[in-house]
């Protein structure tokens, strides 16, 4: 299972009731943050998700209001009483960005990993997720991010007693292994059902619509994808600043097939994205206005639901001193 909070959901700078776009994931017991502008540790804090297990976080490009929260969240994260690495992943160039920002937070108790990805790039993320990048169309270079939980074939406890296969070789088949009953190999096959579909999202943002996104976001439960621009009547200017209208994200949702779609990242310009949203719902009716607080959960033979549009309370807030 995968729960998803959206920490903020604005656009080039904070506005008193829209932090900026950021999506907070947690899997098992692991936390992994995409972007993380100016301010983003005030709603994380306020929906009470703990700092501690911030495993990884994902960058999609090098603009200040999807970056500039992080050193402050470096510190908050070493308060919290965190020890293990971090890995940062993000575009050519992070290596060198994370660097600069580590200046004015330089002594973490933590080693912080950072890895440099390419569009096609695919790497594992914490709790067994698996992710892949995709170039966007931007001003400057631009990832996007296809994140999925694989689920397991089911397996055949009577099928494999019969077979006489010791328990203890259960595990390692249900991963696949093949076992060895009286010399003879017994292949994985013959006590797994058949591929089972797992759980995904993408997480799309400051960048053109292009056919590579729809095919990165094929068939995911949830797609979290920009709308800098509400009204198609600001097209244009989509098109010069690199972002996309809320129809062009509904029409990427639709034509990748996804399950639900939030919208973010909104211009600052737009006063009232609620306004706007029909132009979303008439392309993709499954269509969500992104907000602070706004909960997810992805899970296996259910897809994705809302949990809550206002913050998680489906949890109880993580222990004092538990980070």
């Amino acid at each position: 299972m995968i729960d998803l909070l959206l920490l903020g959901n604005g656009a080039m700078m904070p506005l008193p009731q829209r932090w900026l776009s950021s999506l907070l994931v947690r899997v098992d017991r692991s936390l992994i943050l995409f972007d993380c502008g100016e301010g983003t540790q005030i709603p994380w804090r306020m929906y009470h998700w703990g700092f501690k297990r911030l495993d990884a976080i994902c960058l999609t490009h090098h603009h200040a209001d999807h970056i500039a929260g992080l050193p402050g969240l470096f510190y908050t994260v070493a308060n919290a009483g965190r020890t293990e690495p971090m890995t940062i992943y993000g575009p050519p160039g992070t290596i060198e960005i994370i660097r600069g920002l580590r200046v004015i937070a330089p002594d973490l108790p933590y080693d912080m990993i950072v890895q440099e990805v390419e569009g096609g790039s695919t790497f594992a993320l914490p709790g067994g997720l698996r992710a892949r990048a995709e170039w966007g169309l931007h001003r400057i270079p631009v990832l996007a991010y296809r994140v999925e939980k694989p689920r397991q074939r089911a397996f055949d406890a009577e099928r494999a007693t019969a077979l006489g296969i010791p328990r203890e070789a259960w595990a390692s088949m249900r991963a696949g292994d093949s076992a060895t009953v009286d010399g003879i190999e017994i292949p994985a096959d013959s006590v797994l059902g058949p591929p089972r579909r797992g759980v995904s999202f993408a997480f799309v943002t400051d960048t053109r619509p292009t056919p590579d996104l729809v095919a990165l976001a094929s068939d995911v439960d949830l797609l979290v994808c920009e709308g800098t621009y509400g009204d198609d009547a600001d097209l244009e200017k989509a098109e010069r600043h690199g972002h996309m209208t809320f129809s062009q994200a509904a029409t990427i949702a639709r034509d990748a097939g996804a399950g639900a779609l939030w919208l973010t990242h909104f211009g600052a310009g737009m006063t009232d994205p609620a306004a706007f949203l029909d132009r979303a719902t008439a392309i993709f009716p499954t269509t969500v206005l992104g907000a602070s607080g706004l909960t997810g959960q992805l899970a296996f033979g259910s897809g994705y639901r809302t949990v809550s549009a206002d913050g998680d309370t489906s949890r109880p807030p993580v222990p004092a001193g538990a980070g």
